[in-house]
């Protein structure tokens, strides 16, 4: 199943399809964890689509599960290089060239990154930012301070941050950015402030109550020459200065809980002027405040309205979409309703994708899933499920057990049986990866059934990972001791291994078993111990400190692997 899904992602990779081989390698990649070439390509098709992050964490997988593979250190090369990280790209390829001196993939990568190093060091050296902005830990220090992490939530400010990593000067094209500013400042340590443009808005947060200050108006490049107003022009300045007063009387007011009053003040600014909306989301946060929340809505509504009339900043709309989610959810706890608030939450982010409205709305969305557990929690309605699949499963008809025992866990998540059933189900089908799964959960839920260790047990049966399967009977005998399953999964483990050990297997078995370990990490990790290296010498050519080594129980355990894998064999 695993090659016909690799065999899958080639062909779409060759097609140029590539998001459908990343789909298909991953599905390959479930039934075959710790196969190399499968992260190798997935690694690639990533970086086909340019998302070299995901095509790096694949890359060091290869490298960490075959380290001797020189295409695996073309993949990490690539990774790195497409992230500006030009240094780690050109390590990789000179690792990978050690390995296979006369590989052109990797020498013609090697090439490309010692000239984009030598660009970068270039602008570097030109932009007054240079070494700041292309650092190889920029990204580490964008991470950890709280003020910019969010901002790497953001597509389009982590490709103008890749941009300036690999070409410094383009710094200068962002210089309105706050959010570039903001990081520029974090990289270098210092702080930088920017004037705002949110129009003075409340920003009001739902716990603990909100103790905003009043924004400043940002000031202007250069002053005007004076001229001349009307009477008609004077008149609109004069209402527009006692608007803007009344706003700042409402913040104060605001600010000291005084919400009857803030209210006042925020609609004697809308009476002298409707041109601003800030007094109508402002409006809104105190009703938000006071749980009036319809009419808050209906202020972020009528926001919204005029904000279109007067095309308004899109940050001043989306504020007052993300405000009615706000109260939409406060109702929603009473309404059960959580789709109005989710949509429009959802029309915010279109507006503009605010770190801290996409947190509502993931919120939202939490909310709704975690009600509609609960509403379709029926334990009785799931024993009835798990019987119709029993009654499937002797009719040996596995993909309609499979349906009824998936119904009855969504009817009641915390029954152990329903996952033990479908484990077997799986079995029975060759879902090897999720009957294991299946068979884990009900382990969780309930560590002393033993069905749930039989089902483990019998899943790494078949997967031929004997000693897996032996550990695992045994973990279960220790809740039932007299278990005859138990017992019987333990018989049937050690005839395996022994066979191995005996040398019983035939060529094509032990070929094929040796194959199989030689991709489990834990095999490798035994094999490359140097005090394990040691005691496979002694067992050849030292028989007498061999015994020695056979007294250790640790020793003797990691034997029994590599006797169970037919890595060695005993005679």
């Amino acid at each position: 199943m695993a090659d016909e899904a690799k065999a899958k992602g080639n062909a779409a990779f060759s097609a140029g399809d590539f998001t459908a081989a990343i789909r298909h390698f991953s599905d390959a990649i479930a039934l075959s964890p710790s196969n190399h070439v499968l992260y190798s390509n997935r690694s690639a098709a990533y970086a086909s689509l340019q998302k070299y992050t995901e095509a790096l964490a694949d890359a060091e997988k290869t490298v960490k599960l075959k380290p001797d593979w020189s295409k695996a250190y073309s993949r990490l090369g690539a990774a790195h290089l497409g992230l500006g990280h030009h240094n780690d790209a050109v390590s990789a390829y000179e690792k990978g060239l050690q390995i296979d001196p006369n590989n052109e993939a990797l020498k013609s990568g090697l090439a490309d990154a010692q000239a984009a190093a030598s660009s970068a060091h270039r602008s570097a050296s030109s932009s007054p930012f240079g070494n700041a902005l292309s650092g190889p830990d920029i990204w580490a220090k964008l991470t950890a301070d709280p003020t910019t992490r969010a901002f790497l939530q953001q597509p389009d400010f982590v490709k103008i941050m890749q941009d300036i990593q690999k070409d410094p000067n383009k710094f200068n094209l962002h210089l309105s950015d706050k959010r570039v500013m903001q990081a520029v400042g974090v990289l270098l340590g210092i702080n930088i402030q920017m004037p705002s443009n949110d129009n003075d808005d409340v920003d009001v947060k739902d716990e603990p109550s909100p103790q905003p200050e009043p924004e400043s108006e940002p000031e202007p490049e250069s002053e005007p020459e004076p001229v001349e107003l009307t009477e008609d022009e004077k008149g609109t300045k004069e209402r527009k200065e006692k608007a803007q007063k009344e706003k700042e009387a409402g913040n104060a007011a605001y600010k000291k809980k005084d919400f009857e009053t803030a209210i006042q003040h925020y609609s004697k600014a809308l009476e002298l002027d409707d041109e601003d909306i800030s007094f109508l989301t402002n409006r809104a946060a105190v009703y938000l405040e006071m749980g009036k929340f319809e009419d808050c809505i209906k202020d972020c509504d009528k926001a919204v309205e005029r904000g279109r009339e007067l095309r308004s900043d899109f940050k001043m709309i989306a504020r007052a979409f993300t405000r009615k989610g706000t109260a939409l959810v406060k109702m929603a706890k009473c309404s059960k309703d959580y789709e109005p608030a989710i949509e429009t939450f959802q029309k915010a982010l279109t507006e503009h994708r605010n770190p801290d409205t996409l947190k509502k709305l993931n919120e939202a969305e939490k909310a709704k899933k975690e009600l509609e557990q609960q509403e379709y929690f029926d334990p009785k309605l799931a024993d009835e499920e798990r019987e119709k699949g029993n009654e499937f499963f002797k009719q040996q008809k596995y993909p309609e057990a499979v349906k009824h025992y998936t119904e009855a866990i969504r009817r009641n998540p915390k029954d152990h049986k329903a996952y033990s059933n479908r484990a077997a189900c799986y079995t029975k089908l060759g879902a090897m990866p999720e009957g294991l799964k299946d068979a884990e959960k009900c382990i969780e839920l309930d560590p002393t059934f033993f069905k749930g260790y039989t089902r483990k047990g019998a899943v790494q049966f078949f997967m031929k990972e004997y000693d897996k399967a032996l550990e695992t009977y045994r973990e279960g005998l220790k809740h039932d001791p007299n278990n005859q399953e138990l017992l019987d999964g333990i018989g049937r483990c050690a005839e395996q291994i022994n066979k191995a050990s005996r040398g019983d297997l035939s060529p094509e078995e032990l070929k094929e078993r040796q194959a199989k370990a030689m991709q489990d990490p834990e095999i490798q990790i035994i094999l490359q111990d140097p005090v394990m290296r040691q005691v496979l010498v002694d067992f050849q050519e030292n028989p007498k400190a061999a015994q020695e080594h056979t007294k250790n129980p640790m020793v003797m355990n990691k034997i029994q692997k590599l006797i169970s894998a037919g890595i060695v064999q005993m005679k």
